[in-house]
């Protein structure tokens, strides 16, 4: 795809914005994205590889797939339509690789699954088997709007399916081109609006769900500490490789728009 072929797919996908009667609408705060760099051989045996491609970088002189950690603050999770005077806020942590689904040839994210502060996971978990677990979490953010950057930033989240130790130190620095992508377009793309995830569901069988946001505003970010237990026991990532991620990005506020509930994939949402 050219980049003006990219930069096109960005604008549709944020122009294209529909909201129905079960979705959420949440601010998140204290965002994140880490990514690594991983050998696509250690990804391929978690995602069905019939359905998805995993998107190819060329990084550090091998082909890799793009593993992203997205942990963030739902500051005012709330179903917009259906209820919206009930407001809930927790951490959440998205676990993720980057793909392009084969049917359609869109850019898209498989989820091996995501935390959540919350005891609505188990409401979520009943009803659509969808693979969300439940966390403790321990936010430290301090965001200095007079430098543009955070002073700092940890999450320290506990859960039996991944626990994570995150301390990250933001350069406030604008988010440049980054190795294995040819454009800031494709980039965006790619890295910030992959709009439809993919996951099993509890049951073994495919799900999927979509969001809308716009355009994130990201700066870059080095690692202080980094530990993630699901990458250590799947053997996707070593403790030492956790500590040297291919980037990592941040923002300090963004709009979610949840298209929920979760669907089979090829049924239309709305």
């Amino acid at each position: 795809m050219t980049t003006t072929g990219f930069s096109d797919v960005l604008e549709r996908r944020i122009v294209d914005r529909q909201f129905g009667w079960m979705d959420v609408r949440t601010k998140l705060r204290h965002f994140a994205l880490i990514n690594y760099a991983v050998p696509i051989d250690r990804l391929r045996p978690h995602i069905p590889e019939e359905r998805f491609e995993i998107v190819p970088f060329e990084i550090g002189n091998q082909t890799c797939g793009l593993l992203s950690v997205v942990p963030f603050l739902d500051d005012d999770f709330h179903y917009a339509r259906l209820a919206p005077f009930a407001k809930f806020s927790f951490g959440q942590t998205n676990h993720r690789v980057y793909v392009i689904e084969r049917s359609t040839r869109e850019h898209a994210v498989w989820f091996f699954g995501t935390t959540l502060g919350s005891r609505l996971v188990h409401l979520a978990r009943s009803l659509w088997r969808i693979p969300w677990h439940y966390a403790t979490y321990d936010i430290d953010c301090q965001y200095d709007s007079d430098i543009s950057r955070y002073r700092r930033y940890r999450f320290d989240v506990k859960s039996d399916w991944c626990s994570c130790d995150i301390e990250l130190e933001d350069t406030g620095e604008p988010m440049p081109l980054l190795e294995g992508f040819d454009s800031i377009e494709q980039q965006k793309l790619i890295l910030t609006h992959p709009i439809e995830g993919f996951f099993y569901r509890l049951n073994g069988s495919l799900g999927t769900y979509s969001v809308w946001h716009d355009e994130i505003a990201l700066t870059t970010a080095h690692a202080a500490r980094l530990h993630f237990s699901l990458y250590e026991r799947l053997e996707i990532l070593s403790r030492d490789e956790m500590t040297r991620p291919h980037s990592v990005l941040m923002c300090p506020e963004t709009l979610f728009e949840i298209h929920l509930p979760p669907r089979r994939p090829g049924v239309s949402q709305h």
